[in-house]
């Protein structure tokens, strides 16, 4: 059944002593604001659920190599799998882009939840898919610190070394203790486009509740991040009841007086505010 209700979403997330997304070009470091505040890109919220959604047996197009169920290397052999579609994009400019679509929302549930551009070499098909499902960049309430440690091998990377080689050193990053809030929408008018239904929306939401399962790491221990809460609003109709900013909002989590640094999750508030007619659902995930 196609989805019929606007939804919106928003997760508490916890995080002590693990790097929740490590800025590539600050060699690794916890992605934080200029002001301090610690952040988490949609990107990587995205690869999450995606990756809960592949542990849980759905069809992803964009599959991490660590993550890779189906052995294709690339996304246009993932895409030339299925004949319909390797048959659409061998007519280049006379491919019919709807049929396209309809195939590959159809196919793998991350290209009809979020969307995506299929622009290959060699084809001169280009279509973009705008998924229902949007997310956020997830802050912390508070700005965090991060700490960094200086780590050494215990072994030389190349034989016939007398001594340790001068690759022995490195540093590792992390939060020690922060509260981030994950914010997202379902859209039903785009979700009418990709026949994003409600089974699908059951599913994001299985994802986000368990969204750090199977996500351990060096940089993010097993128990080190944890989806604390999650409010999923369902509204009564397809354009949304309030709108999304005002919903976001009914939900408050801020420092307890008189608390300085936050240890733990128990050092802050969280007022929970019912907004007339509108159905919340409240999952506890700890």
């Amino acid at each position: 059944m196609l989805l019929q209700n606007k939804i919106d979403f928003k997760a508490i997330i916890t995080v002590e002593n693990a790097n929740p997304n490590g800025d590539p070009l600050n060699s690794n470091m916890p992605r934080t604001t200029i002001d301090g505040y610690g952040e988490i890109s949609d990107v990587c919220i995205k690869r999450k659920i995606r990756n809960r959604l592949l542990d849980m047996g759905e069809n992803i197009f964009i599959q991490s190599d660590d993550k890779n169920v189906d052995g294709y290397s690339s996304l246009r052999e993932r895409a030339d799998s299925n004949p319909k579609l390797r048959e659409e994009l061998n007519k280049g400019k006379n491919a019919d882009k709807d049929v396209f679509a309809k195939i590959a929302c159809s196919e793998w549930i991350d290209v009809r939840s979020f969307g995506q551009v299929f622009a290959f070499k060699g084809s001169e098909l280009s279509l973009g898919i705008r998924g229902p499902v949007s997310v956020h960049p997830a802050f912390s309430v508070d700005p965090v610190d991060v700490s960094s440690l200086q780590i050494t091998k215990s072994v030389n990377s190349e034989s016939g070394a007398s001594g340790k080689s001068s690759d022995t050193m490195g540093m590792k990053h992390r939060i020690d203790f922060g509260v981030y809030i994950l914010k997202g929408s379902i859209n039903v008018q785009l979700a009418e486009k990709t026949g994003f239904s409600v089974e699908d929306a059951e599913k994001i939401k299985e994802a986000l509740k368990t969204l750090f399962v199977n996500d351990a790491s060096s940089a993010r221990p097993e128990g080190s991040m944890n989806i604390y809460k999650l409010y999923w609003w369902t509204h009564n109709n397809k354009t949304g009841q309030y709108n999304t900013k005002k919903v976001h909002d009914s939900i408050i989590v801020a420092k307890k007086e008189g608390i300085v640094t936050p240890k733990s999750i128990d050092d802050y508030d969280i007022i929970e505010n019912r907004l007339d007619g509108l159905k919340l659902d409240i999952y506890e995930c700890v």
